[in-house]
């Protein structure tokens, strides 16, 4: 990819990324780069960063509204992230996660929820969790003509039957079920996948038989992609620590520093001066 020493895309690299452009970067061994984002001046920034895909995660759930899982994001909750994305966005594709129970019910019921969610949003793509379980809500909404990214491995939104977010398809029986599920999700037309928290010789083995895309996190180096919450690479989060999560910068440190010093300028009079003052 031509970049500048400043790592921003140069002029001659600012098509906006589509789902075909994913599955050249595939067939061309260029790694897909991925983060979430929930607003408007976050999801500026990192597009004007670089970044390929931008994902308006129901992690929103957890680092935006505090909430312990992803399970109580809304439809409408999901759609003002989505819509505050995709006002900052110019070049990443903005992916928007469909949420706990809009799809799960039936074919119906997700399809009216996917079509609104991509009027209202204006979104490129949505991705769902799960396999063979939720296939024909995927195919109805990909009958829709709305691209659908999959999610399998670990899938939050299903934290209360996993019991734990320990790796997932460690055992032979889980890991056989995943791979077919992931035939499954390519043979129906999905886009891409996202592999969560499985052992990464089993997402290299996934990767290689699919022609999609495959972007992974807790996944290992073997797939196409990388996805991180964005909150957890840039050290905002200070309670969260798993193991495949890299810190790129300490935000939660730097934030800290300057509110006390504001706080500390206000309280000394020190702020505003004379030049801050009309």
């Amino acid at each position: 990819m031509s970049e500048d020493k400043k790592g921003y895309l140069s002029a001659g690299n600012q098509k906006k990324v589509t789902t075909h452009r994913l599955q050249e970067m595939k067939q061309h061994g260029e790694k897909i780069s991925m983060l979430t984002a929930y607003d408007y001046s976050m999801a500026s920034v990192i597009d004007q960063a670089g970044i390929d895909v931008i994902l308006v995660g129901d992690s929103a759930s957890n680092v935006m509204a505090g909430n312990t899982t992803t399970l109580p994001i809304t439809v409408d909750q999901m759609i003002y992230h989505g819509k505050s994305v995709m006002n900052g966005v110019k070049r990443a594709m903005v992916v928007v996660d469909m949420p706990f129970g809009s799809y799960q019910g039936n074919p119906y019921e997700a399809v009216t929820n996917a079509v609104r969610m991509m009027k209202e949003t204006q979104a490129d793509c949505l991705k769902l969790e799960g396999g063979k379980e939720v296939i024909e809500s995927i195919r109805a909404i990909l009958h829709a003509g709305i691209p659908v990214m999959g999610h399998l491995g670990l899938m939050p939104q299903s934290i209360n039957k996993y019991g734990t977010y320990a790796v997932r398809a460690k055992e032979e029986d889980e890991a056989g079920k995943l791979l077919e599920d992931a035939r499954m999700l390519q043979k129906v037309g999905c886009c891409a996948i996202v592999l969560e928290k499985i052992p990464a010789e089993l997402a290299g083995k996934v990767t290689a038989e699919l022609v999609v895309p495959t972007i992974g996190i807790g996944a290992g180096p073997y797939v196409d992609g990388q996805v991180l919450v964005m909150q957890d690479m840039l050290g905002l989060n200070k309670g969260f620590s798993p193991r495949f999560l890299r810190r790129y910068a300490d935000l939660f440190g730097v934030v800290t520093s300057a509110v006390q010093q504001y706080v500390q300028d206000v309280k000394s009079s020190g702020f505003p001066s004379a030049e801050e003052s009309y």
